[in-house]
């Protein structure tokens, strides 16, 4: 995983996009624009255990929903949320796409399904894909900066929070409903094609859940032909079920994803019969949640949930088994909200996970490892007329059990303030003050073999400490009927910022092939500035359609203190 080269100097990008909608809906006597338009603003985040919307947070967070997802929706989650402000995603040809946050990513990311994490290998490779399937998303939550309050260790570059709607909290608007797409790529000659059912039982108490991707995309043109062995072939579905009620409610999901994509930077021979380099990824998921309205004394809500994932993938070389990765992971969540007390309104969690993660083959180049970890967080909330602050605290525990090498342990601490001014019913400024913590990944720590998605020889450090960020943001939004805009400035200072760097030595390559240079994992301190703007137009509100023009770009730099660019 080399962790910043697509992104020593993000450029500033600005993109231009116009987007209509097709007349629908009839009209209303007050208002006789689209009832179905969904403003985004109000959106129930569901990544924040108050259920804030995301204007009610101090924290900058992006929404996709309704009409916004869709016309996002793309292969891969990186390329569904790459197009909004501050955020990319990775590129190994068109199976990968994991997202990047503000320039940093893989075990500096957290990527969750309903607040759990997706428990597959992406981290530990950019050739590995996350196994999550945007066209089954109900919405997509994009916490940027530091998440770590909520969602631990993995999360100091920020979260993005997928919800599926699998297991549901509440009874449906109607009895029977569903939806269907299929879509068609001219480029890759490519077809994709989703469905998705939920019911009703006749008293509202039982509601039952249905969904399944397909896709299937072949080589993509370029300006000089097919660029081989750049094809995907996905398979996905779910089956859920929930018990709910005015008390709250219960449920189950099962989901299968398996997927099957190429490495276009090794395309092999397909003239002398020399299949190119190619992955097959398979995962089960079995969730269970509950929540429960009022539950005792001074609680108003409780929140439990547990997922177990079974993952695993294995690297072809050809028709030769490569490597193979499997990652055994069950993860617990559990949250309390009290009850208004001296104004303050807030939540108590706790959150623990039991990896097992293994690589066996040639390029297996970490250990397998057993990973425990266990965290306890606060968060709180007051507001004050036209102000609101935000507090909150963490602390974890996580120890990491590598065959036959030492033990670590590291116990990160986060602490986060943010404050909110609304100081007109348009103009809204932000600010926040973030501490956080980051335990070093497993490949980080006890990394020692050939690695081929970076063309190098890397060695971890058993000696590595804790990564420390602190950052200071400012944010600044005006939200009218006409125009929307978003400015925001930050600064993150890294305490032993961990990284790959050259060592200058090789390492002897398989026969006939070129030595591999050495890379060591080591830290120094760093700074990341940036900022981000976006700018929205409302062209066309009426009952005929709509009309938008949108604008935005953002810059990050991350360079050395001693010196250099990142």
């Amino acid at each position: 995983m080399p962790p910043m080269s697509p992104l020593r100097r993000a450029p500033l990008f600005l993109a231009l996009c116009v987007a209509t909608g097709a007349a629908f809906a009839a009209e209303t006597a007050e208002d006789p624009r689209h009832d179905d338009a969904v403003d985004l603003d109000h959106v129930v985040v569901t990544a924040s255990p108050l259920r804030n919307t995301a204007e009610e947070l101090s924290q900058p967070t992006e929404v996709l929903a309704g009409e916004k997802l869709d016309e996002a929706k793309g292969a891969t989650l990186g390329e569904t949320v790459g197009k909004l402000p501050g955020v990319q995603s990775s590129n190994f040809g068109a199976g990968v796409g994991r997202p990047i946050i503000r320039g940093l990513e893989g075990p500096r990311v957290s990527v969750t399904t309903g607040g759990l994490a997706t428990q597959d290998v992406s981290t530990v490779s950019q050739d590995h894909n996350v196994a999550i399937e945007p066209f089954l998303a109900d919405q997509i939550e994009v916490l940027k900066g530091p998440a770590t309050l909520l969602y631990g260790t993995g999360a100091i570059g920020g979260v993005v929070n997928v919800v599926d709607g699998r297991i549901a909290e509440k009874p449906l608007d109607e009895t029977v409903s569903g939806r269907a797409e299929l879509r068609a790529d001219s480029v890759n000659d490519g077809v994709t094609g989703m469905m998705r059912a939920d019911a009703m039982g006749a008293d509202g108490a039982l509601v039952l859940h249905a969904d399944a991707v397909y896709r299937n995309q072949k080589d993509y043109d370029t300006p000089d032909g097919k660029q081989p062995n750049s094809f995907i072939d996905t398979k996905t579905g779910a089956l859920g079920a929930s018990l709910v009620g005015d008390a709250g409610f219960l449920g189950f999901s099962a989901a299968r994803y398996e997927d099957r994509y190429g490495n276009p930077g090794e395309p092999g021979d397909l003239a002398n019969g020399e299949r190119g380099v190619f992955i097959d990824m398979r995962q089960n998921r079995f969730e269970l949640k509950g929540g429960v309205n009022q539950p005792f004394g001074v609680f108003e809500s409780l929140r439990a949930s547990v997922a177990h994932t079974d993952y695993e993938h294995t690297e072809f070389e050809g028709e030769e088994i490569g490597t193979r990765f499997l990652n055994e992971a069950t993860e617990g969540r559990l949250e309390l909200t009290h009850k208004p007390f001296a104004g303050w309104i807030g939540a108590f969690g706790a959150q623990v996970n039991d990896r097992e993660f293994q690589a066996i083959g040639e390029e297996a180049f970490v250990p397998r490892t057993q990973t425990r970890s266990g965290g306890v967080f606060v968060t709180e909330q007051k507001k004050w007329n036209a102000f609101q602050l935000d507090l909150g605290a963490r602390v974890d525990k996580i120890e990491s059990n590598p065959d036959g090498l030492q033990d670590r342990s590291f116990t990160p601490l986060s602490l986060s303030a943010g404050a909110l001014w609304n100081f007109s019913d348009a103009w809204r400024l932000s600010l926040n003050l973030d501490r956080a913590e980051r335990a070093p990944a497993e490949e980080e720590l006890f990394a020692n073999g050939p690695h081929i998605a970076t063309a190098s020889f890397e060695i971890g450090s058993a000696d590595l400490d804790k990564e420390r960020a602190n950052q200071a943001e400012l944010g600044l939004h005006y939200h009218g009927k006409r125009f929307e805009a978003k400015v925001a400035a930050y600064q993150t200072n890294f305490d032993g910022f961990i990284y790959l760097v050259d060592s200058g030595d090789f390492a002897p390559g398989e026969p006939g092939e070129d030595p591999l240079p050495i890379r060591l994992w080591t830290q120094d301190d760093a700074k990341f500035r940036g900022f981000e703007v976006e700018g929205i137009a409302h062209l066309v509100d009426n009952e005929a359609g709509q009309l938008d023009l949108r604008v935005f770009g953002d810059r990050v730099r991350a360079t050395l203190d001693e010196g250099g660019n990142l």
